[in-house]
């Protein structure tokens, strides 16, 4: 059985504070591989970064454990509707927000160019996500004959997305094997 594992970092991160814990990405790695004739073959973790330094020890850390880090810029995009610009304030019905701001990093098109690249020498991939936006990926991989399962946590993956896989499996019951503060090594980073 050879095995990828993708890892979604900027959903995992939402998931994992969902549940309430955090995966020590070694530990991982560790029950990605586990299982008689499994072969890890590849391992994958997309992240955004508000800057080039961004994160720097942690990317680093998953690069020595052997991951292949993807990483983009993280963007500022207006929020609300209608996606006009101008006032915080203004006519129309109804009282308005001050309009914000959010960032965000789309890697799905990383996610689809690796595991499509991968999938010819794969049976399996572990996909960390819940991103709606990687369903057709996930039909084409299967449609390709790979298994796919889905990690992520109730609430925190389209519907769409957990359909398509052909299994799902809920974080929170993977606490005792994947939480990085009943890890018996040192963690590999620590949140601030």
């Amino acid at each position: 059985m050879r095995r990828v594992l993708a890892v979604d970092g900027h959903s995992m991160f939402y998931a994992q504070q969902k549940v309430g814990w955090f995966f020590d990405p070694r530990r991982l790695l560790a029950l990605a591989a586990e299982g008689e004739g499994v072969e890890l073959c590849s391992a994958f973790w997309y992240a955004g970064l508000k800057d080039p330094t961004d994160q720097r020890p942690f990317r680093d850390a998953l690069t020595g454990l052997g991951y292949t880090v993807r990483t983009k810029p993280l963007r500022e995009l207006p929020s609300g509707g209608g996606g006009h610009g101008g006032g915080s304030h203004g006519g129309g019905s109804g009282e308005h927000e001050p309009q914000r701001q959010f960032t965000r990093a789309n890697l799905d098109v990383e996610v689809a160019i690796d595991l499509l690249c991968v999938a010819e020498r794969s049976d399996e991939i572990w996909l960390l996500s819940g991103s709606r936006d990687l369903e057709r990926l996930v039909e084409v991989l299967r449609a390709q004959g790979l298994r796919i399962v889905l990690f992520s946590t109730e609430g925190m993956v389209a519907r769409e997305l957990r359909n398509a896989a052909d299994r799902f499996v809920d974080l929170a019951g993977l606490k005792a094997k994947l939480d990085k503060a009943d890890a018996q090594q040192q963690p590999v980073f620590n949140r601030t």
